[in-house]
């Protein structure tokens, strides 16, 4: 009995010192690991921040340049025809949008649907005043037209979408 108290009066202690060595040093490395992964975080933003905010600076220009007014100084030919002034607008859109679709990658899903969402009802604004035209009719009559359509709206789709990614950039980076 003496010999095992002896034995636990030596080991005890050691037992105590390696215990709590053992948390110690678990925490330490915890705290480097963390310490690591921030400045990855930090890292990280510092290359992706730049290349968001030039996303979402693209995408506005992108949704000013099909802005009915926008869209309709830019492609209007005074020879053109309702329905070729249709086709070029369209064309125009399109590539647009297609130049554009990459930065999709900086966006929420839900604010890469307002954008989504206004090319498509610039599209349909386009094609459904091209309905109430004749085809072969001056474009300036297509153009009136879809101003017309646009103010009984009382904002351009593109409007509404500059608006969403301008409070989401105001989340992210404020």
């Amino acid at each position: 009995m003496d010999q095992l108290l002896e034995i636990l009066k030596y080991t005890l202690p050691s037992v105590v010192v390696f215990i709590t060595a053992y948390f110690m040093l678990k925490m330490f490395l915890q705290n480097e690991e963390k310490k690591r992964k921030q400045e990855l975080v930090l890292q990280n933003q510092k290359q992706i921040t730049p290349l968001r905010l030039q996303a979402y600076e693209r995408i506005i220009l992108f949704l000013e340049r099909i802005s009915p007014e926008s869209l309709l100084v830019r492609v209007n030919n005074p020879h053109y025809t309702c329905r070729q002034l249709q086709a070029e607008m369209l064309s125009t859109i399109r590539n647009e949008f297609e130049h554009n679709f990459s930065q999709q990658l900086y966006f929420s899903s839900e604010t890469w649907e307002v954008v989504r969402n206004a090319k498509g009802n610039m599209v349909k604004i386009i094609n459904l005043a091209a309905e109430k035209v004749k085809p072969e009719s001056p474009a300036i009559n297509l153009s009136r037209t879809i101003l017309e359509m646009v103010m009984e709206v009382g904002k351009a789709p593109t409007h509404i979408a500059i608006e969403v990614i301008r409070k989401e950039m105001q989340k992210i980076f404020y």
